[in-house]
């Protein structure tokens, strides 16, 4: 018991200091700690994939993730995934979920992304996104289609934010997740993150993408009020908080310097309160 409550103190403190910590604070505290487990795993596959190590040795790590993501599903876990491990018996996660967000961390392991075709983008979006969506949503007690419905939507609407949100931030890493159909629509030959960052027309692909991530919210919201209200709490915390996010990167616009943008705590914590308590 001693070390499950050790994981679960990790668990919290990778997550805390994020307004996915915030959020996931009003829920029961298995819930709560389920999506602590969830995110704390989410945070160390990133942080391989985002690392500055040789893409073999990132690899062998990601293959380490999946030979303990199976070693847990054949009821032998290792010491990090004991915390994932009673989540799996509380709420009956998904193997296919967890190996799903290994393999989209794999696809900045393997090159790094520049400018992929919409099909690729949206497998990226469904791999690193709505596979979280879809463990979280066994852990809110949604009903099964609803809530792979609202993984799908609200994945993919969360992630095309954050590509908006982080264009500079994945340049740094030689990155650019805009898709290469709407680079070509809006006159943008290049495909190197510096240059396309610099091109006069990187508003026209911006405001396309974040068409595409409102188109995705408006689905997510319209399964969120077909559901029971306590079950979506904190989906709808996080849909409004990207949101907010989403509409403050329109107002900034796209030119450089491109200021960071974040939610204000007292914005956020109006947000929580709203749809916790009211």
């Amino acid at each position: 018991m001693a070390s499950l409550e050790i994981s679960d103190t990790a668990a919290a403190q990778r997550a805390s200091g994020s307004s996915f910590y915030t959020a996931m604070r009003i829920l029961p505290r298995a819930q709560r700690q389920a999506m602590f487990e969830i995110y704390s795993f989410c945070r160390q596959v990133d942080d391989i994939a985002d690392s500055r190590g040789p893409r073999e040795q990132r690899r062998r790590e990601l293959d380490h993730w999946r030979a303990d993501i199976d070693a847990m599903y054949a009821g032998e876990p290792v010491a990090r995934v004991r915390g994932l491990a009673q989540a799996l018996r509380d709420f009956g996660l998904k193997r296919e979920d967890f190996h799903a967000v290994i393999d989209g961390m794999e696809m900045d392991v393997v090159a790094d992304i520049r400018a992929p075709d919409n099909a690729m983008l949206d497998t990226y979006c469904n791999r690193v996104a709505s596979a979280v969506g879809r463990l979280s949503v066994r852990v809110f007690g949604m009903e099964e289609a609803a809530g792979i419905a609202l993984a799908h939507h609200l994945g993919r609407a969360l992630q095309l934010t954050n590509i908006l949100r982080d264009l500079d931030e994945d340049a740094a890493f030689g990155r650019l997740y805009l898709p290469a159909e709407t680079l070509r629509t809006a006159g943008i030959a290049a495909t190197e993150p510096a240059a396309v960052l610099a091109s006069p027309a990187l508003g026209k692909v911006c405001a396309q993408i974040a068409g595409r991530a409102r188109a995705h919210f408006a689905e997510a919201d319209e399964i969120m009020a077909r559901s029971e209200r306590r079950k979506v709490r904190a989906p709808r915390i996080m849909a409004e908080a990207y949101r907010l996010i989403l509409d403050r990167l329109c107002e900034r616009g796209w030119s450089d310097p491109r200021r960071p943008i974040q939610v204000p705590k007292l914005r956020l914590a109006w947000i929580i309160l709203r749809h916790a308590f009211i």
